[in-house]
């Protein structure tokens, strides 16, 4: 039996998913500062708050939030693909399987739901999450761009559910 187990956060995890996001985007950047959780909240609520159908599966070891991803339908009127606006693992469960874990958890919920398939966006210089996502089926799709705040070549990720 896994250690990890898969919920619905979305209206219980958001500051955790927050806080997840803050801290590991800083530790991915190399950044000394941490975002503050007043600055990370809305990033995450933002993506919630934009349909009906959105939702926050978090990822628990024991009683504590390891991962999670803040998920929508791309178009609310078509409904079939689904987009990971945010995905992150905590540092301290960094390499411990819980990125896998969540994002089988999340392509089953993905099918529960009705969706067809999802996509997410990573940074071409994030060779971590670049070999988790491919690990997981997930697929190029199209040619790069560059991401307009950060400057950094952002690929776009595909999986067929």
């Amino acid at each position: 039996m896994s250690q990890f187990r898969l919920i619905d956060g979305t209206a219980t995890h958001v500051d955790a998913a927050a806080g997840i996001w803050a801290e590991a985007t800083a530790r991915r950047d190399r950044d000394a500062d941490v975002a503050p959780l007043e600055l990370a909240r809305p990033i995450i609520q933002r993506v919630l708050d934009g349909s009906s159908r959105a939702f926050l599966p978090v990822v628990l070891a024991g009683e504590v939030v390891a991962a999670f991803a803040a998920i929508a339908p791309v178009d609310e009127a078509k409904d079939r693909e689904a987009e990971i606006h945010y995905l992150g693992v905590a540092t301290a469960w960094w390499r411990r399987g819980v990125g896998g874990f969540l994002l089988e958890g999340v392509a089953r919920e993905l099918k529960l739901r009705g969706f067809v398939q999802a996509r997410l966006s990573v940074y071409a210089d994030n060779p971590s999450a670049v070999r988790l996502y491919e690990r997981m089926d997930w697929r190029v799709h199209g040619e790069g761009k560059i991401h307009p705040r950060s400057g950094r070549l952002e690929r776009e990720y595909r999986l067929v559910l």
